[in-house]
């Protein structure tokens, strides 16, 4: 007996819960039925109704009486598709309504995850225009492209990768593949974001941008520019500068996709030289704006895109994941040949190139705990530090001396600043 009235009240609840979730879509719906003989079929009623009777169904008779209801009202929508006449009748409401259905049946089983999917299911209906815009106009057709590639990477390739290492803790298919994919979201938020930003802004943010491909190209091809006299030393040393944050950034999330562990020891270091870089890129940048005339938009109009540029380069990535686990592997080859001197010898080779590729490396072998955490804190250390120096030989290589003159004494600085506290923090290992 005192089960019986918990009992009504949690079918109270689930019934109480069903119509306010039928009342919040169906009055979403209603605003959109129209009015006169050609109106919707379903309005504020019907999906109150409709959500009601799916949690009832489910409460009186189970599973079998809650199929046979969604199967009634999967007919009553094939109904009222065959009698809507309009020019293009589409079927929102129509599966509006089946799925509201559900959520009343949901509610017998997890209300927030039912009010949850109502509230997402109201969302979606009421937001029609913007994403009608944001899918026929906003977006272009590479982007499309693109975004469709990126999906099919995540939900099919990903899931199908097998989880383990084929030689001790290197060579892990699915980490090769997530690392892809990371690269690959990273341009496309940098594509979109820099999509989103005015002229002066998108200036600084396609720098970062360019960073996440490879800070080293960009540094390269800024200075280029300058040598080829199109552009400013001072502005395109910026612009060089601010591709380090990409590189740090870039760095903690490589951290945490191959050893999540590492994250602590990185985060605060990187996060400081990343401010270092993006403060003074930033400075050099505005500067050099200030000094060069303005366009005929002025410094708030809207980035330009190109209907054909890409959201990200996909054989870039994929040279730079296979770059990474290539250099995984031969660090790990090298520690087991040579020690602690084959890891530090291999990390300054591959730091040379491709910082990112020489720190997995370093990271994968094992987590910042126990003997081996020193060694290896160190050998990060290593690489960044041969990887400032290599840049501003690639400044003074591509751009000439006053090109590097400007890059070189920000990236040595924040360069500085990540290493030293990362040598402070290295103290407690």
């Amino acid at each position: 007996m005192p089960d019986v009235p918990l009992i009504a009240s949690q079918a109270v609840a689930a019934l109480a819960a069903a119509l306010g979730c039928g009342l919040l879509i169906g009055i979403e719906r209603e605003r959109r039925k129209g009015d006169g003989p050609r109106r919707r079929a379903a309005g504020v009623r019907t999906f109150a109704l409709t959500a009601v009777t799916g949690a009832a169904g489910m409460l009186a008779g189970g599973v079998w009486l809650a199929t046979v209801g969604a199967a009634l009202v999967a007919a009553l929508v094939v109904v009222a598709y065959a009698r809507d006449r309009a020019d293009d009748p589409g079927i929102t409401t129509e599966i509006a309504l089946l799925l509201t259905y559900l959520i009343g049946v949901l509610c017998t089983w997890s209300l927030p995850v039912a009010a949850g999917l109502a509230a997402a299911l109201t969302a979606l209906l009421a937001g029609r225009e913007p994403m009608h815009h944001f899918a026929r106009n906003w977006l272009t057709p590479a982007e499309v492209r693109d975004g469709i590639v990126l999906c099919a990477l995540v939900l099919i390739a990903l899931p199908l990768m097998p989880d383990r290492p084929l030689w001790g803790p290197v060579l892990n298919p699915s980490l090769t593949t997530r690392l892809l994919a990371l690269l690959l979201a990273i341009q496309a938020l940098a594509h979109l974001a820099r999509r989103l930003m005015r002229s002066r802004q998108a200036l600084m943010l396609s720098a970062v941008s360019a960073g996440f491909v490879s800070s080293t190209a960009a540094i390269a091809g800024f200075g280029l520019e300058v040598r080829e006299g199109r552009a400013k030393a001072g502005a395109n040393a910026g612009a060089g500068l601010l591709t380090c944050v990409a590189t740090l950034l870039q760095l903690l999330a490589v951290a945490a996709t191959v050893q999540p562990g590492w994250l602590r020891p990185l985060w605060l270091p990187c996060l400081a030289g990343a401010a270092v870089a993006g403060l003074w890129g930033g400075w050099l940048v505005q500067r050099g704006a200030s000094q060069a005339t303005a366009g005929p938009d002025g410094p708030n109009a809207t980035a330009a895109v190109p209907a054909d540029e890409r959201m990200f380069s996909l054989r870039g990535a994929v040279l730079v994941a296979v770059l990474l686990t290539g250099i995984q592997a031969a660090l790990h080859g090298l520690r087991l040949w040579l020690g602690d001197a084959g890891l530090h010898a291999g990390v300054m080779l591959a730091a040379l190139f491709e910082v990112h590729s020489a720190v997995a490396a370093v990271l994968v072998q094992a987590p910042p705990v126990g003997p081996q955490a020193p060694a290896l804190m160190r050998a990060v250390m290593l690489g960044l530090s041969v990887h400032a120096i290599a840049k501003c030989m690639t400044a003074w290589l591509s751009g000439g001396g006053r090109y590097a003159m400007e890059l070189a004494p920000g990236l040595l600085a924040h360069t500085a600043v990540c290493v030293g506290l990362l040598a402070w923090l290295a103290g407690g290992f």
